[in-house]
Formats: structure tokens, C-alpha cells, sequence
């Protein structure tokens, strides 16, 4: 479940950003003197500030889900602290649906996914109170994760065939009109950017396709990997390009729920495992790294000095040794032919021939 405990710690803190951006315009967006004094009534459409949207219970939710929030990225009563933040969040975006966003809903989603799942197993204070340890992780079951997995198989599937279905994005205009929208432009983008056909016919159909892969090829585990760091690139696209608010990043929280779990718990118990892991996804860092040790001279052996002996001094062979002791093994070639130490330095040096060496030997018995 270290990977649940990762989604938990990376929500934990998208929801306090959420809320602390809610706090500048809390009364205009929410209180009764603001933009919507009186909702809209939807059956069935409950929120706590129903009872009273006055500014101390406006107000005192709002701390109540900042609170939640950072119980939740710690993992103090993980799924308590998830399910407030889910009623909290889920209050505001009813009492004024005109300021928010499919990114808000998202939000809204994760807490309700973190609630139904064992969020607090692992990476919590939950897990230190029960285990001991803030950084075990305990095994369950990750059907938790695997909603969240395809909650975001469904948001890019359902988003290409409705891109599909209209007209801007099957001529390929879709991302220059984006552009080109004011009051959703973070940074103005330059009209030979826009008004350039083939960069922008480029941009779009390559959005549709990252989308598409990102909602089919993202199950192969092989791919993984790369989808990702595609979606990613994207996302922080659309996310300096255009005011999305939390859209992109409530999309990398979902990202983080196609983590391997044993991938995850390598990263905090494992260090052989973590260095494998950057391994796999950095394949160019591996072949540089055998080039390197390629590269890398070879360790000389220290020589052993041999006794030096005079010419007519007789030196211990192998073969004295061998009738003393007949378990040895059997004499090599290069033994019968020089049958002490010397005899076969010299002849290694090429300064004596084996016939000579014999004749003497003969000679002195």
C-alpha cells in the first residue's frame, strides 16, 4: 500500500492548496452578500452550508477542511480526515457551481476514492501508531487504486471521442482558438504561433493522440513510463499556457496510483532496488555507465619476486616433492621437459633450449 500512501501524501497536499485558494474571495464566492446569495435548489443536491451559509459557519467549514486536509497528508485518521474532506469540498462546489472547473470535480473524486480505501496503511501516523513505523507498509487490497486508475482511463477516452465528435479538433484548430482566448490565457501567446496552420494542426492532433494513449497504452506496464512522462509534459503545457486552475495537478495525483507498488516500496526500504528502478527507466544512464567501466584500465598484478640460484646450484623440482607425497597429480608437459623452477623461467625467457637443459641434467647424474 505504499503507493495508496504516496496518492494520500500528494492529495493531502493538493487540498490544502484548494483551500487556501478559496480563502481571498470566500464571502464573495459563498456568503450570503456574494455573487449567488441564494442556490440554486437541485434534488438531491445536499451541502452542509444548506443549514446556514452564514460568514462564521462559511468560515468555520473552511478551517474545518484546512484541518482535514493536513490530517490527511500526514495520515492522521486517514479515511476520517477524507471523508471531511469530501463533505467540505463537495459543500462548496454546490453552494456556487459557476466557479469551478472538471479539475474541481476531480478533487472531489480523490477524496471520495481515499475514503473507500485503506489510504492510512502505509506513509501515515496511522501506520506509526499501529506498526511503529512511519515507513511500512502494510499489504491490502488496491481496489482503492485501481478506481483511481480508471477514473483517469475514463477522463481521456471520453474526452477524445467528445473531441472527435466536434469540428475544431478533427481540422486540427482546437489548440489555436485556445490560444487565442483572453480571459483563459495565462501568458499571451504570439500570433505567428496561432496563425501558423502546420504548428497548430500539430499541436492538436498530437494532444488527441497523448490523450488516447495516456487512456489505453497506459495499462501496458512496459509503456508506462513513457505515457506518463508524456501526459506529464502536457499537463504542465496546458498548465503555463491556459488557467486550468487545479486541473493538471489533480491529474498527477491520479498518475501517481500507476506506480508499481513494489516499485513504490523499493524507493523507501530498498536502496539496490531503488538504484534498479532508475535504472529501467533511464536506459541511456546504463549504457553510459558500461562504457565507462569499459573504459576503465584493468588492475595490474603485483609480480612475486623468484629466488635467484646459482647455475650449479641444484634446485627443488616439483617432481621430489611428487615422490614423497604420490596423491599429487600428475606431471604437465612443461614439467617433464623443465623439471625445476629455474629451468623453466629460463625457457620461458627463450634463453635455453630444452635439449641443452636435458644433455646437462644427464650430465651432473
Amino acid at each position: 500500500m505504499t503507493t495508496l500512501g504516496l496518492v494520500r501524501i500528494a492529495y493531502g497536499v493538493l487540498a490544502i492548496g484548494w483551500t487556501f485558494s478559496l480563502l481571498p474571495h470566500l464571502y464573495d464566492l459563498f456568503g450570503r452578500d456574494g455573487l449567488q446569495p441564494q442556490r440554486s435548489p437541485v434534488e438531491f443536491s445536499w451541502t452542509l452550508l444548506s443549514f446556514s451559509n452564514s460568514d462564521s459557519a462559511i468560515l468555520g467549514m473552511w478551517f474545518v477542511l484546512l484541518a482535514a486536509s493536513i490530517a490527511l497528508a500526514v495520515g492522521w485518521h486517514s479515511r476520517i480526515a477524507a471523508l471531511i474532506v469530501f463533505v467540505c469540498v463537495l459543500s462548496f462546489q454546490r453552494q456556487n457551481i459557476y466557479v469551478f472547473n472538471s479539475g474541481d470535480v476531480l478533487i472531489r473524486l480523490e477524496a471520495l476514492f481515499l475514503f473507500l480505501g485503506p489510504c492510512g496503511a502505509a506513509l501515515s501516523l496511522d501506520r506509526r501508531r499501529t506498526a511503529g513505523s512511519f515507513w511500512s507498509a502494510q499489504l491490502r487490497a488496491p481496489y482503492a487504486l485501481r478506481l483511481m486508475q480508471i477514473q483517469l482511463s475514463l477522463v481521456y477516452v471520453v474526452t477524445v471521442h467528445d473531441k472527435l465528435t466536434g469540428l475544431t479538433w478533427n481540422e486540427g484548430s482546437a489548440v489555436s482558438y485556445a490560444l487565442r482566448q483572453a480571459d483563459l490565457a495565462n501568458i499571451a501567446a504570439p500570433e505567428w504561433l496561432t496563425m501558423n496552420a502546420m504548428l497548430m494542426n500539430f499541436a492538436t492532433w498530437g494532444a488527441l493522440a497523448i490523450e488516447l494513449a495516456l487512456g489505453i497504452l497506459i495499462w501496458n506496464r512496459r509503456l508506462r513510463p513513457w505515457v506518463i512522462l508524456a501526459g506529464v509534459v502536457l499537463h504542465l503545457s496546458i498548465l503555463v499556457g491556459l488557467a486550468v486552475a487545479f486541473f493538471s495537478f489533480a491529474i498527477f495525483v491520479l498518475y501517481i496510483a500507476f506506480i508499481p507498488p513494489e516499485t513504490a516500496e523499493s524507493w523507501f526500504h530498498d536502496k539496490e532496488a531503488r538504484e534498479r528502478t532508475f535504472a529501467r527507466l533511464r536506459p541511456w544512464r546504463r549504457k553510459s555507465a558500461g562504457v565507462e567501466i569499459a573504459k576503465k584500465p584493468a588492475k595490474k598484478k603485483k609480480a612475486v619476486a623468484e629466488p635467484e640460484y646459482d647455475d650449479d646450484e641444484l634446485v627443488p623440482t616439483r617432481s621430489s616433492h611428487r615422490l614423497d607425497n604420490p596423491e599429487l597429480e600428475e606431471e604437465s608437459p612443461e614439467e617433464v621437459q623443465y623439471p625445476d623452477r629455474r629451468s623453466r623461467r629460463l625457457a620461458r625467457q627463450g634463453k635455453i633450449p630444452a635439449s641443452d637443459f636435458v644433455g646437462s641434467a644427464a650430465d651432473q647424474d
